[in-house]
C-alpha cells in the first residue's frame, strides 16, 4: 500500500444540512448531491486538493455499503485537520465555521508544541483541528 488518501469519507445524519455547512458555510466546492438514483447512493463530494476529495454520505448508507450495523456515533474516534500559514487564518477559519454553524469545541490557542490551534465540530459532531504550526509550511 502507497502512503496516500485520496478519499475522506464523513457519515452524516442528514446530508442536504451536510453539504449546507460544508458548501454554504465552508465555502467548500462540490456538485451536489449526486447518487439519488440508486438505494444507498446519494452522496456529496468536494475537492480539497490534488487528488484529495471529501465525501458526505449518510450514515445508513455507509453502514450498508461496509456491511455493518449503524452503531453510536463517537466524536473521539479521530480528528480532521485542516493547517494553515498564520494565527490570523486559525482565527478566521475558526469564525467562519462558527458562523456556519459549527460548534467550537476549544478556543484557538497557543500549543504546548509551539503552535497555534482550536477545535470545532461540523452538524454531525465530526471533530476538526485547524492549527497554525511554525514548522510547517503550507502549500497553498
Amino acid at each position: 500500500m502507497k502512503a496516500r488518501i485520496t478519499l475522506i469519507t464523513l457519515g452524516v445524519d442528514d446530508l442536504e444540512k451536510a453539504v449546507r455547512f460544508y458548501r454554504d458555510g465552508l465555502g467548500l466546492k462540490t456538485e451536489g448531491i449526486v447518487g439519488t438514483e440508486f438505494e444507498h447512493g446519494a452522496v456529496a463530494f468536494f475537492d480539497l486538493q490534488a487528488g484529495v476529495k471529501l465525501a458526505l454520505w449518510p450514515r445508513k448508507s455507509l453502514a450498508h455499503d461496509a456491511g455493518i450495523q449503524l452503531g453510536r456515533r463517537s466524536m473521539t474516534e479521530f480528528s480532521i485537520g485542516h493547517n494553515v500559514s498564520s494565527k490570523f487564518e486559525v482565527d478566521t477559519v475558526m469564525e467562519q465555521a462558527k458562523r456556519a454553524g459549527a460548534v467550537i469545541v476549544k478556543q484557538a490557542h497557543d500549543t504546548f508544541w509551539g503552535g497555534y490551534a482550536g477545535y470545532f465540530q461540523d452538524p454531525d459532531a465530526h471533530l476538526w483541528e485547524v492549527a497554525w504550526n511554525p514548522q510547517w509550511t503550507v502549500q497553498e
